[in-house]
């Protein structure tokens, strides 16, 4: 399984260059075999953007969320058991959001697609591969 950090959510809606050969190839396969997906939470994460005009929806979030999950991206519901392991990552940064990827990341197997360093450098059991490449 694939996953999608919120930024590389964004950067695939506008097919921004930002987002590497390697990583759309990852991308292209995991939505064929039907295995690409996003945390709940980043669908709070661009909303709460749109919200505070840090980004432009052409519609609102909501219709936005519900075309991305009718073009086939699965959407993992943050669940009791995954915001208290991301509680307990040790050595992480204390943003909540990442916090909540990541441990939904781990508890899927899955790995994370992004652009952040902190996530990358982590040295925790994150799957990470690197949204740039």
């Amino acid at each position: 399984m694939i996953l999608l950090d919120t930024h590389v959510l964004l950067w695939l809606d506008r097919d921004d260059p930002a987002l590497g050969p390697s990583s759309r190839e990852l991308i292209r396969t995991a939505w064929g075999n039907g295995s690409l997906a996003v945390s709940a939470i980043s669908f709070w994460e661009v909303a709460m953007l749109a919200a505070r005009v840090r980004i432009e929806l052409r519609q609102s979030a909501e219709s936005w969320r519900g075309d991305w999950l009718r073009a086939g991206l699965e959407e993992i519901a943050l669940a009791g058991s995954l915001a208290v392991a991301a509680a307990e990552l040790a050595d992480f940064h204390a943003d909540p959001a990442d916090r909540f990827i990541a441990a939904t990341a781990m508890a899927h197997g899955a790995t994370l697609i992004t652009a952040d360093q902190s996530l990358l450098r982590w040295p925790g059991p994150l799957r990470c591969h690197a949204a740039g490449t």
